[in-house]
């Protein structure tokens, strides 16, 4: 299982503030697909940036490039059109709790 990390960027500046219900109604479903990955064990962490650009980030495990993909791609925030998706390779290097060090992974 590989670390990913995925990017949602926002269809324009102060987004978070600027909302329409439609989009609101989104990005509670985009909450939601966010916690279905958590309660299955696959979230490692996610929330949006904060300032005039509200990009929003997902880092997860998925098996494959195309598994991360589908994730990626079937969470209503991007599949709607409002948000844009970027995929990417991701390794947590360090991090908190993580008793093993990252040579040894």
């Amino acid at each position: 299982m590989a670390d990913w990390i995925y990017f949602i960027h926002p269809p324009r500046d102060e987004f978070a503030a600027t909302m329409t219900d439609e989009e609101r109604a989104v990005w509670a479903a985009h909450f939601s697909h966010l916690q279905s990955l958590a309660v299955d064990g696959r979230l490692i962490l996610a929330g949006p940036t904060l300032g005039t650009v509200n990009t929003g980030v997902c880092v997860f495990e998925a098996d494959d490039e195309p598994a991360a993909r589908a994730v990626m791609e079937s969470d209503p925030a991007i599949a709607s059109g409002i948000g844009t998706g970027e995929l990417r390779g991701f390794r947590a290097s360090l991090l908190r709790g993580r008793d093993d060090p990252p040579a040894t992974r």
